[in-house]
């Protein structure tokens, strides 16, 4: 016997159903629901000193990002120097995970900081962190500024080019510094600053600068410490190219000067030395630069301490000078003399032609080398631009860092910052 059971309508299976859905939501929980979801990432931290608030922040601190849980995608910096003007320059360096920015500069004096940083976590959200401190002043008499730059911005100089930076007062921490002035060219180099005396930083490369080239020299020299209490308030820049290459030789024995441009020989001249009866009147040998140039220029041997009484005292109005040390020396116009290529006879200056004097007045650009060989005087380092007396390695040695700077690279040797 065929056992039957008895038949539903559709409207009571769906009634059924619907039960059926109900008392599952009823057992249902949002816990049950979340347990199911993905956890959430946690929001990238970020910590940046100074501190958010500080006041009277020494200039020469470096401001330090920090992030844990996750990487730094942005820094801005922002100081507020006065109501019409605010400096967003500031650089920094990241370490090799993002999780580290310092900034690579010290803060202007007397200014309002603000620095931004934005951090992302595993899974790409950002979160921004902002603090806002302001810097010390700096005292006034205690202020150091730049008195002069040897080269002028956008000019053209020689391949021996030095940049000369004279300051106002005198500076002992020299490494800081130095670390606050980056030089930077087109093609690799490497150099270093040297110190003559406390006011007068050089900055010279290992071998002459390669020709056709821009260099840039950025002095970043606000708030660095220059000495106890005296702070740098300024920042300048300045970009100069780097021409032809040009190289002068003059032989004591031969009488004759040689020009090469780029490798070629281009001009010989016949010319006179100093005749070298007295130490002043001797040219000295050595790597000289030129430095300025001049016409009609009064020469005379007054600068040597000759006074007008003196048998030996002379004056004259020159043609072209085209000055090579601080010592008297130039080449230099000398209608008068008659032994030119044949015997040495200035009182320490290299005697030309007039056409040929201007010749080297009109063809060459300050820091063009000249090299005189033969004479038994020594050019000095410190005279004039004689920096090329010392050689690349006892260059590097002198210099504060004691460091070689690639000029192809961002960044200085050592750091301006203050060691805590």
């Amino acid at each position: 016997m065929t056992t039957r059971f008895p038949r539903r309508s559709t409207a009571a299976l769906c009634a059924a159903a619907a039960a059926v859905l109900m008392a599952a939501a009823a057992c249902s929980t949002d816990e049950g629901d979340l347990a199911n979801e993905e956890p959430t990432a946690a929001a990238a931290d970020v910590t940046i000193t100074p501190e958010d608030g500080g006041s009277e922040v020494r200039t020469d601190s470096p401001i330090v990002v920090d992030a844990d849980k996750g990487k730094i995608t942005d820094v801005t910096v922002e100081q507020k120097l006065s109501e019409d003007e605010t400096d967003e320059s500031m650089t920094g360096t990241y370490n090799d995970g993002k999780t580290e920015w310092v900034s690579d500069w010290t803060m202007h004096p007397g200014s309002d900081v603000t620095v931004t940083a934005v951090a992302e976590n595993s899974e790409g959200e950002s979160t921004e962190f902002i603090s806002e401190f302001s810097t010390v002043e700096a005292v006034e008499g205690q202020r150091l500024e730049i008195k002069s730059i040897n080269v002028e911005p956008g000019s053209t100089v020689g391949v021996g080019m030095p940049v000369v930076v004279d300051f106002d007062m005198p500076v002992k921490n020299k490494a800081q510094v130095e670390a606050a002035m980056e030089v930077r060219s087109e093609k690799p180099a490497e150099g270093a600053w040297n110190w003559f005396g406390d006011k007068q930083a050089v900055f010279r490369p290992a071998e002459y600068w390669e020709p056709h080239q821009k260099v840039t020299v950025n002095l970043n020299l606000a708030g660095v410490s220059a000495s106890e209490g005296v702070l740098g308030v300024e920042n300048r820049r300045l970009e100069f190219e780097v021409g032809r290459s040009q190289i002068s030789s003059i032989d004591e024995d031969s009488h004759q000067m040689v020009v090469e441009r780029d490798g070629e020989k281009i001009k010989e001249f016949p010319v006179s030395l100093g005749m070298a009866t007295q130490h002043k009147y001797t040219t000295t040998s050595g790597t000289h630069l030129t430095m300025a140039f001049h016409t009609d220029y009064r020469m005379s041997n007054d600068t040597l301490g000759v006074s007008k009484d003196d048998p030996s005292y002379y004056e004259e109005y020159v043609a072209y000078a085209v000055r090579i040390s601080n010592s008297g020396e130039f080449l230099h116009t000398a209608d008068w003399n008659y032994q030119l290529g044949e015997a040495n006879t200035s009182h320490g200056c290299i005697n030309m032609s007039v056409p040929d004097s201007r010749w080297f007045y009109e063809e060459s650009l300050r820091g063009d080398p000249v090299d005189v060989t033969g004479t038994d005087r020594e050019l000095e380092v410190n005279n004039g631009w004689g920096y090329w007396q010392r050689s690349a390695d006892e260059w590097v040695s002198q210099s504060a860092t004691g460091e070689a700077d690639d000029t192809s690279e961002a960044g200085t040797p050592g750091s301006p910052h203050h060691e805590a």
